[in-house]
């Protein structure tokens, strides 16, 4: 069942009970979640097709952000650090970890309460809160990065009717929106 499509492997997602409104079992390793999201995210592992590849190992992954994990073992970037020891950790769930097993602080969150997000440049480590600083840093820094330019096509969409229709990236050219 390894080698099926995420489109077969959606359809083989049962709840796992009437009085256990949520969650959900997957059929081929029996992982359950709380939420049908997270399991439809899951399944992607279990397909054989892996569109995202490691540049450094060659590795394959399914979604982005595992590969974006993934390849923190290869650059040694930790962007979350701790406060209160300044332990660095690759994700944000370790640290959240480490300060409930450490430092007895667990982090309170209500249900599907967003965190605040972190923007981290995978070229240098560089970390914000704010989407503007990291563009910034991005285009000083790094200016013939992928990652700023895909970042550039996702934010210059919103901001274009108010440029034109070109905008200029420093002194490598332009990109047509």
């Amino acid at each position: 069942m390894v080698g099926l499509a995420l489109s077969t492997l959606v359809h083989c997602v049962l709840p796992l009970n009437s009085h256990s409104q949520g969650d959900f079992l997957c059929l081929v390793c029996n992982k359950v979640f709380p939420l049908q999201r997270m399991l439809t995210r899951h399944l992607k592992c279990h397909s054989a097709v892996k569109k995202h590849v490691c540049r450094y190992c060659a590795k394959g992954f399914n979604d982005t952000f595992d590969l974006k994990r993934h390849m923190r073992t290869h650059t040694g970037i930790r962007p979350y650090r701790c406060e209160l020891c300044e332990k660095a950790f690759t994700q944000r769930c370790s640290l959240e970890s480490h300060l409930k097993k450490i430092h007895g602080v667990t982090q309170q969150y209500a249900y599907r309460e967003r965190r605040s997000k972190i923007f981290v440049c995978e070229d240098c480590g560089y970390t914000s809160t704010n989407g503007e600083e990291y563009y910034l840093h991005m285009r000083e820094h790094h200016p013939t990065s992928p990652a700023l330019r895909r970042y550039f096509r996702k934010h210059a969409a919103s901001t274009a009717t108010k440029l034109g229709t070109v905008l200029f990236y420093r002194n490598t050219g332009a990109y047509y929106l």
